[in-house]
């Protein structure tokens, strides 16, 4: 018996300014809590001064992500900004370098969550300790992930506001009991201390504290009035980490002063003995009693490790979200985007992309993870900015709810300011990284080069365009309500192109449980030959068709290939519902000129209707023009619900 099931809905538009804020917080504001150690390694006294430069590219770039995200509501972030303002090939380089950027976030978050766990047992604070202690991590979030388990955004807003507000207060603590403009004046040698090319590389890297505000562009989709919402988001999430991310540095290198080591290198505890816990270090030297000094090392300890748990499956969540998303755009092959017959989740990236995080996380060096983030982030980050520039060109008469300040007229077109002077620093950031590390430049060149190889092959092989937009278009609710079904037979031509948005509604109306899709090609064999005839190449491609629609809903397709004579289709079909007992046909029909065209074959099953039949058409499109497995981006699914 056919059960009910909820009709689909689409994303609720319920998150405001504050919603978007903490959401953006939560994960730029869980960076300070490694890239601090990071930066002080490499830019010494100047680390506040790396900070207030990385912080100002920030704010251009924030107020790019905010003008384009406002105008195209939408998750992906650059990458989505890309395909508007360019074309896929350029979207796929930007959501690539995303895609490092959340591998990256995962692994690096995980490494640091021992350590900071290490207030309980010492061994998690080093090797190899932290590295198994990350690696379990990352393995059970992925588990965690494939069943669908997702975080809690009221308990997030919670943890972000705790977090604020312990760093508010450890800032103040600082400010009133170690604060010393004469330490940290002395701290600073320009040239020697740092030398030029480190402190380069130190506002480079001190950029990765500000990575996350991909976050509120992904949340944009369920936003409250976008165009208020996500500036104001952005503005609040900008104005917090600038002001913290400039004073606690201060405190930090007035507690831990620069100083020459025996070899005559000028170093810092911050960037040394407390690089894998900088917080702690700050908790540990502000000069408390040892009782206060323990109880605050506890809790700074257990929050650190709670915020760097959520940006972990964070990043978990942005690598499943944006493969699916890649996957729709046919900018990587199905397998990568085949989702869990059960749990209804991107098992395979997520499997893939946890192993790759933690083949990342194994030599245990947090410079290297730090410096390869930025390589990603500054790449996607230019790319966002360039993207903004050349939509102002593209469509200059676009209605943009905001728009940056200081913005100024080339050739007729308003330019942003912001656009201009963040994307020279992330271009230079990202350059900077990969001139001063030549093991970073090695493995991110490896990374981007192995995915335009796989994106090319993949579209030569679907026979699709490297730069046209071809999306997998999911079908419309099925009218008034939809109903689960035990089991689904598909019909299709064995000689006419594959149509997934039969596959997804077939997949749609037997989604809850393990329930069956039984697929069937028809080969009509002409009556002037004998029913068993050799036709190899149309039953190679018959059976082409069913293995991509097991890629796309997994093992609980079966499939064959069936002979039928001219005119007796439809009433096969018939027959084959009665006697394999199926709740429900999904058959296709063809449309010309947006007039749908009833053939023989659907007329015949409607006419017998068997059990419930379930139409797919598609707008107008040429079926000897387009590719196997593809669609154009503009084509609109109709479904229609035929009762038994």
């Amino acid at each position: 018996m056919a059960e009910r099931i909820p009709r689909d809905q689409s994303l609720s538009r319920i998150y405001g300014a504050g919603a978007l804020f903490s959401a953006g917080y939560g994960n730029v504001g869980s960076s300070i809590y490694y890239a601090l150690g990071v930066t002080a390694a490499f830019a010494l006294g100047l680390t506040p001064v790396a900070f207030l430069i990385a912080g100002l590219i920030f704010i251009c770039t924030a107020a790019s992500y905010a003008e384009a995200t406002v105008m195209y509501p939408e998750a992906g972030g650059s990458s989505s900004f890309a395909r508007h303002a360019f074309n896929e090939a350029v979207s796929f380089i930007a959501a690539w370098g995303q895609m490092l950027n959340y591998m990256i976030t995962v692994a690096i978050s995980a490494y640091f969550v021992p350590h900071y766990l290490a207030v309980f047992w010492a061994p998690l604070g080093e090797a190899p300790g932290d590295i198994i202690g990350g690696a379990v991590l990352i393995v059970g979030l992925a588990l965690l992930n494939i069943r669908g388990s997702q975080e809690s955004a009221r308990l997030n807003t919670v943890l972000a506001v705790t977090d604020l507000g312990t760093q508010v207060i450890l800032v103040a603590i600082g400010l009133f009991l170690v604060l010393s403009p004469e330490i940290l004046v002395s701290n600073v040698q320009l040239g020697v201390a740092p030398t030029w090319p480190d402190f380069a590389l130190g506002v480079a890297v001190g950029m990765i504290a500000y990575t996350g505000i991909e976050t509120i562009s992904n949340m944009s989709e369920e936003a409250r009035d976008a165009a208020k919402s996500v500036p104001q988001g952005v503005a609040l999430v900008v104005i917090a980490v600038l002001a913290l991310y400039l004073l606690i540095p201060i405190v930090a290198l007035s507690a831990m002063p620069v100083f020459q080591s025996a070899d005559g290198t000028y170093v810092t505890e911050l960037g040394t003995t407390f690089a894998d816990d900088p917080i702690l270090g700050i908790v540990e030297n502000l000069g408390l009693s040892g009782g206060l000094t323990d109880i605050l090392r506890v809790y700074v300890g257990v929050l650190a490790a709670v915020i760097l748990v959520i940006a972990t499956n964070a990043g978990m969540i942005g690598v499943s979200r944006l493969s699916y998303s890649m996957g729709q755009y046919r900018q990587l092959p199905e397998v990568i985007r085949q989702i869990h017959p059960r749990y209804r989740t991107p098992y395979i990236a997520i499997s893939v992309f946890a192993v790759l995080a933690i083949l990342t996380l194994i030599p245990g060096q947090a410079e290297f993870l730090a410096t390869l983030y930025s390589f990603g982030a500054m790449l996607s980050f230019t790319i966002a900015h360039g993207s903004v520039i050349w939509l102002r060109k593209k469509y200059p008469d676009a209605e943009r709810s905001w728009k940056p300040p200081l913005n100024f007229s080339v050739r007729g077109v308003s330019v942003p300011l912001t656009a201009v002077v963040g994307g020279m620093g992330t271009m230079t950031a990202w350059f900077v990284v990969m001139a001063l590390n030549p093991v970073t430049l090695a493995v991110g060149t490896i990374w981007v080069l192995f995915g335009i190889v796989v994106y090319y092959l993949y579209r030569k092989y679907q026979r699709l365009p490297l730069s046209q937009t071809v999306k997998v278009v999911l079908p419309e609710p099925l009218g008034v309500e939809e109903i689960e079904y035990r089991s689904v037979l598909v019909a299709f031509p064995a000689d006419q192109p594959f149509s997934e948005d039969m596959i997804t509604t077939a997949t749609r109306l037997t989604s809850r449980r393990r329930r069956a899709i039984h697929l069937v090609a028809l080969l009509t064999v002409p009556s002037s030959q004998p029913i068993d005839s050799p036709m190899v190449e149309s039953e190679a491609l018959a059976q082409r068709k069913i293995e991509e629609a097991r890629l796309m809903v997994g093992m609980r397709v079966s499939g064959r290939v069936e002979r039928v004579r001219p005119g007796e289709e439809g009433y096969f079909l018939a027959k084959q519902a009665r006697k394999s007992k199926a709740e429900a046909i999904v058959i296709g029909m063809r449309r010309r000129r947006g007039v749908p065209v009833y053939g023989q074959t659907l007329e015949t099953v409607l006419r017998e209707r068997p059990c419930r039949v379930i139409v797919v058409s598609e707008g107008n499109e040429d079926s000897n023009s387009t590719a196997v497995g593809a669609r154009s981006n503009d084509l609109r699914p109709v479904v229609e619900d035929y009762g038994s």
